[in-house]
């Protein structure tokens, strides 16, 4: 019985009907498989760069935000000396800004002059920087020859109507520290002018001792 049984099951595989093209069916879904699964990663890769593009596009429009409140407030500058009915006054400091360098002991400073009190007339001079430093505990004061590290040190000059950007570097002696700036002008005709900043508020980076930073040429 169990011979007959299989000699049935044997001529049953062997003669039972086939179910028409079943190898290219199964080929076409072999085919069809690859497919789909191409078209996976397409759209895997596709959403992977529309993402980054993205994350891009936020980060350049957080940028030109960032480049239009700057120009704005520029603007508003410019308005207070220029315009019609703007505050008048004369020659002064407005603004004083330390930048460190990649060099620890040197400092690049830039300061902008404004003047709108006599309206078009050229405001022409020499500008030089004097730092008060504490070392070894005493208070000293570094001159521009010392903060150039060259005697004689020439000022740095300036001409403008209206407001300018006066750039240069300066060079700390190691071992002291940071407490104020004073930024002399020296008008080509009137009396100088002074006026103080504390190290920590024109500074982009907290005073560190024993260290120079960036001076300007």
């Amino acid at each position: 019985m169990v011979a007959l049984l299989l000699g049935l099951w044997g001529a049953w595989r062997s003669f039972a009907p086939q179910p028409a093209n079943a190898r290219e069916r199964l080929r076409a879904q072999g085919q069809r498989i690859e497919q789909l699964e191409q078209q996976n990663a397409t759209l895997a890769r596709s959403d992977q760069i529309s993402r980054q593009a993205n994350a891009d596009l936020q980060a350049t429009l957080a940028e030109r935000d960032e480049e239009i409140a700057g120009l704005r407030a520029d603007v508003a500058f410019y308005e207070r000396f220029v315009g019609a009915t703007g505050q008048r006054h004369g020659l002064s400091v407005h603004e004083l800004r330390l930048e460190p360098q990649r060099d620890p002991r040197l400092w690049h400073f830039v300061a902008i002059l404004t003047q709108n009190l006599n309206r078009g007339a050229v405001s022409s001079g020499s500008l030089s920087l004097q730092l008060e430093a504490t070392a070894n505990g005493r208070m000293r004061k570094l001159e521009w020859a010392t903060l150039r590290q060259q005697a004689n040190a020439p000022d740095v000059s300036y001409s403008f109507k209206y407001f300018q950007q006066v750039e240069g570097d300066i060079i700390l002696p190691e071992g002291v520290t940071p407490v104020r700036v004073v930024v002399r002008l020296q008008p080509q005709s009137g009396v100088p002018l002074e006026k103080s900043f504390t190290w920590s508020s024109a500074a982009a980076s907290p005073p560190q001792a024993a260290k120079a930073e960036p001076a300007g040429g």
